[in-house]
């Protein structure tokens, strides 16, 4: 019974006597029925209405229901594709053995109203929870709550998401078979093996059409639309006249050549008359030193024009000297420039280099080895050059990366061993799941401590931390030194960051972070659902920089404390902290 075909077959007597057997037209092969609801493959529908009902569970981040409707859309057709490819072989091969298969037809139209009624009341009161889990993550992050009857428009955009795609879908499949029916006419193969052919040479021109086409075309564009703004400036930066900055008068490094990021890095800050009036006390000029990917031809041109400018400039002379990885646009982080200033009234350098003009995403994926190349070269430049100088006369040497930018500055150390006997602190912020060490310190944390915020060797080489709570201070009689030895390396991580947690392997492997109690601005709610929560949280990507500091990929508020822990002044105290916090504050509203 297992692979012919079921049919009612009427003894038909050819010319020579012999039984003809005649197939009525309306009965096939019960291997190619599957059961369909309103055109829909029962399984796979079945499959894409768990998919949709788990899309709207709580992630990381707020969603919009614009926001919403696209990853729950994306995520209902890979739950519908899902349902088919596990389909398929019980269809093929294990069902057509069962005499109750042949019956099925009997409950098709049943099926139709029940599942359509389920399916109505499956998206309806789905989507009114999910509103209610959006309020609760919205109350998390102090954000504004979401509406719960406007979620229901949700709806409208996975249905034409839906629809989209597996109208492709179903064109590829007629594609398909047309190539199936070539192959079998023209070169005389089997049926079968025709159709195994088929849909591999469609996949197979798919694929090379998305690499090819799409994705050359998108990153030939990225590179046209991002290059085309790394040459211009931003509203109100204009070139720097001071000597301490790259790209002013003085400098070797022209402005014109600096890239967007690099113009607003070196105009930006507080000057030292704007400083000497935040601490009440006389302050340096801030030196700023930058490298744009014009600046010079390659990467090691660029770091000698960046040692170059550190002399003329004499930044060994000031009391610390920050190496900042930059991101893929070439950005720095402006408050954690600003706070380290005010922190040192201007007795500060910072130098930057960049490697891409690329958002970070885009650099990630299409080419993360700029970032590491950049960050080794940078590091191990200046440290060369540094460590050339006496010991008694050196700045303090420290390292700092924020994102991407941290993944660059850890390139240029094999281990946290490394890190620690080379410079005089890190501060590392919102690191990607990918990064190296990172991930080294993750695995081997302590027994017990979760992966949110994990203990490493007991706190004493290296510290995580998810916002000034959680940042070591003095205890009573003490200094920091004694309850942290120098020099101090640390991560600043967000429960609530999909920078930090988002990962391939979240497709099939629940992570510890979710099999944890959730970190303070996480809600519990959060479940982890094979393939599911991987499109959650890159759909959170996109929205990481969104919530307000303190949440998501925003460190802004913490930055102030954590340069306290990394590389504080000697006699620095808590009271100052919260000043130097306070004077951003003012900055932020100017």
């Amino acid at each position: 019974m297992g692979g012919h075909v079921i049919s009612s077959v009427e003894p038909v007597r050819d010319a020579d006597g012999s039984e003809v057997a005649v197939v009525r037209p309306d009965e096939v092969s019960v291997r190619s029925r599957p059961v369909t609801v309103l055109g829909l493959d029962f399984v796979g529908l079945v499959f894409a209405l768990f998919f949709f009902a788990w899309s709207l569970s709580p992630s990381l981040l707020p969603r919009d229901w614009i926001f919403q409707g696209i990853v729950s859309g994306v995520t209902s057709v890979t739950g519908y594709g899902v349902g088919l490819l596990l389909a398929f072989p019980v269809r093929r091969w294990v069902a057509p053995r069962f005499s109750w298969w042949r019956l099925r037809r009997r409950f098709e139209l049943s099926s139709e109203i029940v599942v359509a009624i389920l399916a109505v009341s499956t998206v309806i009161s789905t989507l009114l929870a999910a509103a209610d889990w959006q309020r609760d993550v919205d109350a998390l992050m102090g954000m504004s709550p979401t509406a719960g009857v406007a979620y229901l428009r949700t709806g409208l955009i996975i249905l034409a998401i839906f629809l989209i795609v597996l109208f492709v879908a179903r064109g590829l499949r007629r594609v398909a078979r047309a190539v199936a029916r070539l192959l079998s006419s023209r070169l005389r193969l089997p049926m079968p093996v025709a159709h195994v052919i088929a849909p591999i040479a469609v996949a197979a021109a798919v694929a090379i059409f998305v690499d090819k086409v799409l994705l050359a075309g998108s990153s030939d564009a990225a590179r046209v639309v991002f290059g085309g703004q790394n040459s211009g400036t931003e509203h109100g930066v204009v070139q720097p006249i001071k000597a301490e900055r790259s790209g002013s008068p003085a400098s070797a490094a022209k402005w014109d050549t600096l890239g967007l990021q690099g113009r607003t890095f070196v105009a930006g800050g507080v000057g030292s008359d704007r400083l000497a009036q935040l601490n009440r006390a006389p302050a340096h000029e801030p030196i700023r030193v930058y490298a744009g990917l014009g600046s010079a031809p390659d990467t090691a041109a660029r770091v000698r024009l960046i040692i170059d400018e550190l002399d003329r400039t004499h930044a060994w002379d000031r009391r610390i000297l920050v190496i900042a990885a930059t991101t893929g646009t070439g950005w720095v982080d402006p408050v954690a420039a600003e706070s380290l200033e005010l922190m040192y009234n201007g007795d500060s350098a910072i130098a930057a280099l960049q490697y891409s003009f690329l958002p970070s995403w885009i650099s990630f994926l299409v080419d993360r080895s700029a970032a590491a190349t950049a960050g080794v070269a940078l590091i191990d430049g200046i440290r060369q050059r540094w460590a050339r100088l006496p010991e008694g006369h050196r700045p303090r040497l420290v390292v700092f990366g924020e994102s991407l930018g941290s993944q660059s500055a850890e390139s240029a150390f094999g281990s946290l061993a490394e890190l620690r006997r080379s410079v005089d602190g890190a501060l590392l912020v919102g690191p990607p799941n990918s990064n190296r060490l990172w991930r080294q310190v993750e695995d081997r944390r302590d027994p017990g401590t979760p992966e949110v915020l994990p203990t490493y060797a007991e706190g004493l080489t290296v510290r995580f931390a998810s916002g000034k709570q959680d940042l070591p201070v003095p205890e009573q009689n003490s200094t920091l030194a004694e309850v942290w030895p120098d020099p101090h390396v640390l991560y600043l991580q967000h429960p609530s960051d999909p920078v930090v947690w988002w990962n391939p392997r979240l497709l099939f492997t629940r992570p510890d972070w979710l099999t944890e109690a959730p970190g303070r601005d996480r809600t519990p709610a959060m479940r982890w659902y094979p393939i599911v929560t991987f499109w959650q949280v890159s759909a959170d990507l996109a929205r990481a920089t969104s919530p307000p500091p303190g949440h998501g990929h925003n460190y802004d508020d913490a930055l102030p404390y954590a340069w306290a822990a990394v590389a504080a002044p000697e006699g620095w105290t808590a009271t100052d902290t919260d000043r130097v916090a306070e004077a951003l504050m003012v900055l932020r509203t100017e």
